[in-house]
């Protein structure tokens, strides 16, 4: 009989902890998940999911206006409802939430709805002074919106509070220029809000290829955003009328209805006693792991945004299937982080995979770019003058692709495909011999010039 009451005591069931603990428990171990949110985490509760039910939702401004032109007639009144939007992807997160907790429980993970901190390294306690013993210890806590220290900080919300609001504002302040700023400034836009993006550099999407997120500045330009950059906060005042005034460096003061923050994410460390049992952070409050997961303490491991690698649900969710296959399924499993894709579900959408232009030329020396800069078909009949592009970055001495960057519609559902032949060590040659599928976007990544 264990000393302990479990095998493995899971703290957050986001993405990473739900994957450890339903795997965990498959291969026979006693699990508990603490969750004091919901299960599910991030990416269903307050993020991924119900960030994409809303570019949905937004994508329609554009498609109604454009479908006059392929013989559709909308009316110009064509009133749009943000409760009833708002109200349909709480009611689907809800359902994935549930759907989530059955999967755990039939996986016989027990689940605790309370905080737990850790108070030993094989002890946590939970919110109502409880004390549970595992073996071992997971940390999946994941990460939460990150707010500037200035006056009146307390005026603003977070992508967390985003998804609740009562009315669209008719001006909209959105601090940051990473991801999660880009995607709600083309929400936010599309839904009839006048956005303006602030930042305190001269950059968006830093670590996305130049030449793409330039395009998305143009578009975005083009479209009626506006852009403050290199813009520090210096206070933000409320009036009698609820309005907002936004003092910042370098620019005079605007007035909005609402100030978001999105101005990035910090583990969810704060309070969670890991001194406690000797783990080790790094200067972002990030729990230090292995390329097993484990910390500094021999039982507690970590997975996911909390240890600040690559902050991406499929790899909290690769991370936790690993350590769990490790642990528990006698498999040695680890994480490849080469060429993992990503994208940005901005108007319109950009994607990469692999290294950028600078990247690659600062890690290879030769290099070859090869890229198309078209106007989609779609555009051209309904009289938009947007305009794709998509690069593709090789090896100049082996002509092995190691990058592929896109912007325009539908390039995430392309990139995915794309990615698996940037990670398979393809060619440009290999792409070439490849038949074009028409007439497609698509296509246009076998026959880059």
């Amino acid at each position: 009989m264990s000393d302990f009451d479990y095998d493995l005591f899971v703290i957050g069931a986001g993405s990473g902890g739900t994957r450890a603990a339903r795997v965990a428990a498959a291969h026979g171990a006693k699990v508990a998940v603490a969750e004091e949110y919901r299960v599910g985490g991030t990416c269903v509760i307050r993020g991924c999911v119900p960030k994409k039910l809303l570019v949905y939702g937004a994508h329609f401004a554009e498609d109604l206006r454009d479908a006059r032109h392929f013989g559709w007639d909308v009316p110009d009144d064509c009133a749009f409802n943000w409760p009833r939007l708002r109200d349909n992807v709480l009611k689907e997160v809800d359902r994935i939430n549930t759907a989530y907790t059955t999967t755990l429980g039939n996986a016989g993970a027990e689940i605790i709805h309370q905080r737990a901190t850790v108070s030993g390294p094989n002890e946590v306690t939970l919110g109502d002074g409880t004390k549970k013993t595992a073996k071992t210890i997971l940390i999946a806590v994941g990460a939460h919106p990150a707010v500037p220290e200035c006056p009146g900080h307390e005026h603003g919300i977070t992508s967390n509070e985003a998804f609740h609001l009562e009315s669209i504002p008719k001006r909209i302040l959105i601090a940051g220029a990473g991801y999660i700023a880009n995607e709600f400034a083309g929400v936010f836009h599309q839904l009839g809000a006048h956005v303006i993006l602030m930042n305190r550099t001269k950059e968006i999407l830093r670590g996305y290829d130049l030449q793409i997120r330039d395009r998305l500045l143009q578009i975005s330009m083009m479209k009626g955003l506006e852009f403050r950059f290199d813009a520090a906060f210096q206070g933000i005042e409320k009036h009698e009328n609820g309005c907002l005034t936004v003092h910042m460096s370098n620019h005079e003061p605007v007035t909005v209805d609402l100030v978001m923050f999105a101005t990035g994410r910090k583990p969810n460390t704060f309070g969670l006693g890991l001194e406690t049992a000797g783990v080790e952070l790094d200067d972002h409050g990030a729990v230090k792991v292995d390329d097993d997961n484990r910390s500094t303490c021999a039982s507690l491991y970590a997975v996911g945004d909390v240890t600040n690698r690559i902050q991406l649900t499929p790899i909290a969710i690769r991370e936790g299937q690993a350590f769990a296959d490790n642990l528990y399924g006698g498999k040695a499993t680890k994480v490849d982080y080469d060429c993992v894709p990503s994208a940005v579900f901005s108007h319109p959408p950009l994607a990469g995979v692999g290294l950028t232009e600078a990247q690659a030329r600062q890690k290879l020396g030769s290099v070859k770019v090869y890229s198309s800069d078209f106007r989609p078909m779609k555009n051209v009949l309904a009289g938009r003058d947007e305009r794709a592009l998509y690069k593709m970055v090789c090896d100049g001495e082996t002509d092995r692709v190691v990058g592929i960057h896109m912007i325009g519609p539908d390039v995430p559902e392309i990139i995915q495909a794309a990615a698996v032949a940037v990670k398979a060590g393809l060619t440009k040659a290999q792409f070439d011999a490849t038949v074009a599928l028409h007439p497609t976007m698509a296509e246009e990544l076998v026959l880059l010039k």
